[in-house]
């Protein structure tokens, strides 16, 4: 996990430069760290933007102690994640990820208890298409288990929003390398959050 340091200790520092406390907490690999415009498009919610890059879902469960310690006393209302997108890319099959994610979960529970959850869904890289049927996979758990959770535990399903009509991904919504998304794949996030905020989780959000 070494590679994971520089990153990691940039999204240490952002503690220092927020002007509010965070309500909401976004985590999770690159997805979430190249979201330029995330701090206004949730701004009323009072994000925090704590991706780092390349990250696995592994390296999320890693490093959730040291990244989220700092935000216990703020007591967050909501977390959106989105991670094991490269944990798949890496090699690791559906139920490895899914492994991974439930101890993500855990350690969510523990150290932020009551609070409400959203999972993003692994989105369906162009350039990852080979192995669709592992994400498909990977997504069916990992939704399959926080429907049991209980209220407050979301899944998004993102993967078919960014499907044409024959069940392909709209390059439109990739960047050049077919693998993180472009403005216009950002736009379709932040509608798909936004009305499941209104929808799901916003009665019981802070607001600015």
């Amino acid at each position: 996990m070494v590679w994971y340091e520089e990153e990691v200790k940039r999204v240490e520092n952002i503690k220092n430069t927020l002007q509010y406390q965070p309500k909401t907490i976004f985590y999770g690999s690159s997805s979430i760290r190249l979201w330029t415009t995330l701090y206004e498009d949730f701004k009323e919610f009072q994000p925090v933007n704590l991706g780092f890059g390349g990250s696995t879902l592994e390296a999320c469960v890693y490093f959730f102690d040291r990244i989220m310690q700092p935000y216990q006393k703020y007591n967050p209302e909501h977390m959106v994640v989105y991670a094991g997108d490269n944990d798949l890319g890496d090699g690791k099959n559906a139920d490895q990820v899914f492994a991974s994610f439930k101890v993500l979960l855990n350690k969510v529970q523990q150290c932020f208890p009551g609070m409400q959850f959203t999972y993003i869904s692994i989105k369906p890289s162009i350039s990852r298409r080979s192995i669709i049927g592992n994400i498909r996979r990977a997504n069916q758990l990992i939704q399959e288990h926080l429907d049991t959770c209980g209220p407050g535990y979301f899944f998004i399903d993102i993967f078919d929003k960014m499907l044409d009509a024959s069940g392909n991904p709209v390059p439109g919504l990739f960047d050049a390398d077919g693998l993180h998304l472009s403005p216009a794949g950002y736009t379709v996030w932040k509608d798909v959050l936004l009305t499941h905020i209104s929808l799901n989780v916003e009665g019981s959000l802070t607001r600015l």
